[in-house]
């Protein structure tokens, strides 16, 4: 395994990487000619050279964990520069990247069938297992680390030769790092087997890094939560530090990544155990520490239904704590405690009077804590509360307002529609408000028709919303004369307003046939203009019945693939026609395609989804998007 670095300057690498047939590979970029160019700038002298190549390296055969033909390819030749002591640590974590995205091959052989890209890949690094497991006993730490890192994701191919050479390094390894590392590796290859040495070693008798690991990979196991984990994690507290110089970067906050994977067994027993951990965190005397358990709490509450009424007593304590600045984010938090937070309203109200960003996260919680008491402090400051309004008209995924109407805020609201200016998501806000608010808004009529023309996308709704009997015709009148200029997205807005306000479809139905003109058979307009249109035909109902050979036009060919906007755009147009046309023999067989998409491409588009919490990571609170 030991190669002088002077092969790399002789012919025989080269001839070796040029004899393969780089070109007809494939990585993430299409073919994969670039690749012998990349090893060998990150075998050569330059080291700006070597930084690039394997920043190219990382972009293309292995792009965000994905592997692909030419990654399996490129690992032998990997190897070869590793084992040459050539960056060998950098070069071990790229084989153990390709490793982690690849899948153990089928024992039985793939036969005549193609062995997977994913396969080939896990095949080839465990080809390479001698490397790594030498590399284990390398004097530099960092390459033991790597080595270790890498060897644990050989899967279960490489178990049998990876297992026994990882537990002996174990038994002699000093580094608290690569004890870390190495326990992670052992209970990835085989979880059974390293149970009783994960368990040892949440003692405190360990190292942090590995005590920490060792409760890691007990929660991964499935063993029992005890008082030991209980009190390791306390110990230790704060813990991203303990995995900040950790390869497994997917898994470097530790006391999110305990709890989550706790939460996700489903059971009394393990839910208390996370509400135990973080109360007390959020107790901590340890500002870091706190904000490591808010941080978490934010997710349980997403996650658990009784949490917030678990959490609330402990959430607060560290609130108040945290004093004026908010250091720990806990006061930004309280708001994920909905209606279990109402003892925070005091607090939060105090805070929201003050100034600056923290007044406005205060208040951005007290609108979920307490609506009612959190409208009349919204006005006094609309301009400078962009969060808390942002929060009270339905926050970012686009929920109903929930701050009810309150004359105070109304006024402020008119004033604020007096003085927006074009752009931004304010107008988008206030009018999701006054649209809330209905016809006891009404007042801001006026302040609606005179901002109308600079926002006449937005307004338009807003009009029809608040506008009482005694106004209906002046807004008619407005809204008719938006319809004949300007762009067609807003004219067709203020026709759907005007059709929904008085019934008359006129100015719509031309400009909405105009629309579809340019969508027919799919080749235009974009699937958000496609589905507007669909739906604003089939709010008019039958008399829309001239539309029925553009809706007709506009549906994707048959049999064509369709991405999934576009079968979202068939769907709106099957309910248009039907609703047109009170016929379902065009709507049925459209939506029929598209619900038995073979791949389930427009179920997996459509369903409501939320990432997963483990995969999230705490967010930046200094923007308030």
């Amino acid at each position: 395994m030991d190669f002088d670095r002077a092969l790399f300057r002789d012919e025989l690498f080269h001839a070796e990487l040029d004899a393969r047939p780089w070109a007809s590979y494939t990585h993430a970029y299409g073919s994969a000619e670039d690749v012998p160019g990349c090893l060998r700038a990150l075998a050569g002298d330059d080291d700006a050279a070597a930084e690039e190549a394997q920043s190219e390296l990382y972009g293309s055969i292995l792009h965000q964990g994905s592997v692909y033909e030419a990654s399996a390819k490129a690992v032998p030749f990997l190897a070869r520069i590793a084992a040459a002591g050539i960056r060998t640590a950098d070069v071990l974590l790229l084989i153990g990247g390709i490793a982690e995205g690849g899948t153990d091959p089928d024992p039985a052989g793939g036969g005549a069938v193609r062995e997977s890209d994913e396969a080939a890949c896990r095949r080839a690094v465990v080809a390479q297992l001698p490397l790594l497991l030498a590399s284990a006993e390398h004097e530099d730490r960092a390459v033991r680390q790597a080595a270790a890192w890498a060897a644990g994701w050989t899967g279960t191919a490489g178990a049998a030769l990876a297992v026994p050479a990882l537990r002996d390094r174990a038994a002699i390894e000093t580094d608290p790092l690569v004890r870390a590392e190495l326990l992670t590796s052992l209970v990835e290859l085989d979880p059974e087997g390293s149970a009783s040495a994960a368990a040892e070693a949440v003692g405190p008798d360990s190292p942090p890094e590995l005590r920490i690991a060792a409760v890691m990979a007990c929660v991964d196991i499935g063993l029992p939560w005890t008082r030991d984990h209980h009190a390791a994690v306390l110990d230790l507290l704060p813990l991203d530090r303990l995995a900040a110089d950790r390869y497994d970067h997917s898994r470097n906050e530790p006391l999110h990544d305990i709890c989550l994977t706790l939460l996700d067994r489903d059971t009394e027993a393990d839910r208390e155990a996370v509400f135990a951990l973080l109360d007390a965190a959020l107790r901590s005397a340890d500002p870091e520490a706190r904000t490591e358990a808010v941080w978490v709490v934010t997710t349980a509450c997403e996650l658990s239904r009784s949490a917030p009424a678990r959490l609330a007593p402990a959430l607060i304590s560290a609130a108040a704590e945290d004093g004026p600045d908010d250091e720990t984010g806990a006061l930004s938090a309280l708001g994920r405690l909905g209606p279990s937070g109402a003892p925070a309203a005091d607090l939060l109200a105090a805070r929201a009077a003050g100034d600056g960003d923290t007044a406005d996260r205060a208040l951005e919680a007290l609108v979920a804590v307490d609506p009612v008491r959190a409208a009349s402090l919204l006005a006094r400051d609309l301009e400078r509360r962009p969060r808390a309004l942002q929060a009270a008209s339905g926050g970012l995924a686009d929920s109903l307002p929930v701050v009810p109407y309150d004359p105070e805020l109304l006024a402020a609201v008119r004033r604020r529609l007096a003085t927006m200016e074009p752009g931004g998501t304010t107008p988008f806000r206030l009018t999701a408000l006054l649209a809330s608010w209905g016809p006891d808004a009404s007042d801001a009529v006026p302040e609606l028709l005179a901002a109308l023309p600079a926002h006449p996308r937005v307004l338009p709704k807003a009009l029809v919303a608040v506008c009482p009997p005694g106004r209906r015709a002046e807004v008619a009148d407005a809204l008719r004369a938006r319809t004949g200029t300007g762009p067609a997205g807003e004219r067709i807005e203020a026709a759907r307003a005007l059709h929904e306000l008085t019934g008359d479809h006129g100015p719509l139905l031309p400009l909405l046939a105009e629309r579809l003109a340019g969508s027919a058979g799919g080749g235009g307009g974009s699937s958000e203009e496609v589905r507007e249109t669909a739906e604003a035909a089939a709010a008019v109902g039958p008399a829309a019945v001239s539309l029925v050979p553009a809706l007709l036009a506009a549906l994707n060919s048959p049999g064509a693939e369709r991405n999934n906007p576009q079968m979202d755009d068939d769907v709106a147009l099957a309910v248009a026609l039907h609703r047109i046309t009170g016929d379902a023999a065009e709507a049925v067989p459209v939506l029929a395609g598209v619900l038995g998409d073979r791949d389930g491409l427009w179920r997996r588009w459509s369903a409501p989804r939320r990432p997963r919490g483990a995969s999230a990571r705490r967010p930046d609170r200094s923007s308030p998007n």
